[in-house]
C-alpha cells in the first residue's frame, strides 16, 4: 500500500470545477511560470554537471589522469582491478528482472573514479585531526571518517546518474550500479598506489619496474573486491529506497552505516589480523594478508550472495516462474537460492 500523498485542505474540498492554480496547486502556465521552469532545470544539471567537473580536476590535480595514461601503469592497474570486476560481474549477473545497459554500467564506473577524489580530500584533511590520539585516534579515523566518506562518495556516483534514470527500476539494481561505482573507486585508488609506489623507487619501464610495481598490483587487488561489496551493500538499500519513498532517508541511512560499518572493520582489523596469522601461523607477511582479507571478504560477499538471493527468491515467488534464466536452486550463472527466511584500505 502506497503513502497518499498530502495535499492542501482546499485541494481536499475542492471540485474540478475549482481553479486552484497559484493558490493551493500548481502547473506550468504563464511565461513566468516557464522561466521557474527553465531555470530549474539549468540549476539542476548544473549542480550535477558541476559536481563531476569538479571531480575531473581534483583527478588532474592528484596525478589520475597521468596514472592510468602512462603504458605500464594502466597495464599494472588493469591486472590490479581483475578480482573487483570479477566480483562485480558476478553482482551485475545476478540481477534477475533486467540487464543494465553497458553504458550506464560504464558511466557509473567513470564516476566512481571521479568521486574517488572527494573522499581522499576528506580523508586528508581529517587525518591531522585524529593522528595525536594514536592507536584509538585511527580507530576513529576509521569508523568516522573514512568508512562514511568512501562510502557515501561511492553512492553519490550511482545517485548522479544512474539512479535516475528508467533502467534503475528494481532494487536489485542499486546492488548492481554500487558494485560498478566501488569497481570506479578501487581502480582509481590502485592506479594511485601503484604510481607512487613507482615513482619512488625511480625505475622506468623495465624488469625492475616490473618487479616493484607488481609486488604493490599484487597487494591493491587484495584490496580492490572489499570495495565492491561495500558500495554493492549500499547501492542496494539506494535501490530499497528508491522504491520506498516514504521512508527514503532513513534506508539510505542504513545502508550507508552497513556499509561503513564493514569497511572501517576492515581497516582496522587487517593489519592486526595479518600479523596474528604471521606470528601464529607462521605465514609469510604477503600470505598471511592474503588469507586474512580472502576470509574478512569471503564472510561478507556470503552475506550479500544470500541477500542477493533472497531477492531473487522473492522475484521468483512474485511472478511464479524458476526466473529468467530457467534454472532452479542454483541459477545458469552460479547463484546459489538461498531460502527467505578506502583512499586507506
Amino acid at each position: 500500500m502506497t503513502k497518499k500523498e498530502r495535499t492542501d485542505p482546499i485541494e481536499d474540498a475542492a471540485t474540478s470545477e475549482n481553479d486552484l492554480y497559484d493558490v493551493a496547486t500548481w502547473e506550468e502556465r504563464t511565461s513566468l511560470d516557464g522561466l521557474s521552469v527553465a531555470i530549474y532545470r539549468v540549476l539542476s544539471g548544473s549542480a550535477r554537471w558541476g559536481t563531476i567537473l569538479v571531480a575531473a580536476v581534483l583527478l588532474l590535480g592528484f596525478g589520475g589522469f597521468s596514472a592510468v595514461t602512462d603504458p605500464a601503469i594502466g597495464a599494472l592497474t588493469a591486472l590490479s582491478a581483475v578480482p573487483a570486476l570479477a566480483l562485480a560481474v558476478y553482482v551485475y549477473r545476478s540481477d534477475i528482472t533486467t540487464s543494465e545497459p553497458l553504458g550506464l554500467l560504464v558511466a557509473t564506473f567513470l564516476l566512481g573514479v571521479l568521486t574517488a577524489n572527494f573522499a581522499a580530500i576528506l580523508n586528508s584533511v581529517a587525518r591531522p585531526f585524529f593522528e595525536p590520539i594514536g592507536f584509538l585516534g585511527t580507530l576513529a579515523f576509521f569508523f568516522i571518517i573514512v568508512g562514511p566518506v568512501e562510502e557515501t562518495v561511492k553512492l553519490l556516483a550511482v545517485r548522479l546518474y544512474a539512479y535516475g534514470h528508467d533502467s534503475f527500476d528494481s532494487v536489485l539494481d542499486g546492488a548492481v550500479y554500487g558494485a560498478m561505482a566501488g569497481l570506479g573507486f578501487a581502480f582509481i585508488e590502485n592506479a594511485l598506489y601503484i604510481s607512487r609506489g613507482v615513482e619512488q623507487t625511480g625505475l622506468d619501464l623495465g624488469v625492475g619496474l616490473i618487479g616493484v610495481g607488481g609486488g604493490i598490483t599484487f597487494t591493491r587487488a587484495l584490496a580492490g573486491p572489499g570495495h565492491v561489496i561495500y558500495s554493492a551493500f549500499a547501492g542496494y538499500y539506494l535501490g530499497l529506497a528508491k522504491f520506498n519513498p516514504e521512508n527514503r532517508g532513513p534506508i539510505v541511512i542504513k545502508g550507508l552505516i552497513i556499509a561503513a560499518l564493514i569497511h572501517a572493520t576492515y581497516n582496522s582489523t587487517v593489519g592486526i589480523g595479518s600479523a596474528v596469522l604471521n606470528s601464529v601461523v607462521g605465514l609469510p607477511s604477503l600470505a598471511s594478508s592474503f588469507v586474512y582479507i580472502a576470509l574478512f571478504d569471503g564472510v561478507f560477499a556470503l552475506v550479500l550472495i544470500r541477500k542477493i538471493g533472497a531477492y531473487r527468491a522473492a522475484y521468483r515467488a512474485a511472478h511464479g516462474t524458476d526466473g529468467d534464466d530457467g534454472s532452479d536452486e542454483t541459477t545458469g550463472d552460479g547463484v546459489p537460492e538461498p531460502e527467505l527466511t578506502e583512499f586507506d584500505a
